[in-house]
């Protein structure tokens, strides 16, 4: 079991958060509905899906769903750039699609340069470049 086929994200709200990423991020969809009941998105590797949060809630465990809190799941996602430049234009566009910075870019211990910013959701996203980390023919990075 060494794949990950899917990450899903509970949203509070679809139409917002298909607005960020498909819209205002430019994440690649066949999907052209402003408020659909489920969306997948065309990212390389790893399908990327949005559902509603407390449908999730209730397919995990129906008669015990997970508590929907507020506070940091412990969870990043992270989108690995091949420049500096390209973290600052990534971040630039998350702000405009309506994202939060939660970090601005800066170099960090890992010898590398990265910043952090919030999906409507509260989710993190890590936009980041290490300079001793590279990328094969398919765009997929290498470690």
């Amino acid at each position: 079991m060494n794949r990950i086929s899917i990450i899903c994200l509970g949203v509070k709200d679809m139409a917002q958060s298909i607005r960020f990423y498909r819209d205002g991020l430019g994440f690649a969809t066949d999907e052209k509905a402003d408020n659909p009941k489920v969306v997948f998105f065309n990212t390389t590797g790893t399908k990327f899906e949005l559902y509603p949060l407390k449908l999730l809630t209730e397919d995990i465990n129906e008669k015990n769903p997970p508590q929907i809190d507020a506070g940091f799941a412990g969870i990043t996602l992270a989108y690995n750039v091949k420049s500096e430049a390209e973290v600052h234009e990534i971040m630039d566009l998350a702000k405009k699609a309506g994202a939060v910075i939660a970090k601005e870019p800066q170099k960090v211990f890992w010898v590398g340069y990265s910043g952090y910013f919030t999906d409507p959701n509260g989710y993190y996203w890590e936009v980041a470049y290490n300079p001793n980390w590279s990328f094969d023919e398919n765009d997929m990075l290498v470690l």
